[in-house]
């Protein structure tokens, strides 16, 4: 379970990057909600330790 997460946050990044890349001007700034949600997963697997 605790791999789960990290995968996600891959997920979130790896889709962040693309959507970044190669969809910038037609999605905006509404990508960078992945890349948040993905520090936000991070953080909290953090502080879970």
């Amino acid at each position: 379970m605790k791999d789960i997460a990290w995968l996600i946050v891959v997920v979130l990044i790896i889709g962040w990057l693309v959507g970044f890349i190669g969809f910038g001007e037609a999605v905006g700034s509404m990508i960078h909600v992945l890349i948040v949600l993905a520090v936000v997963l991070v953080i909290f697997k953090l502080l879970r330790k």
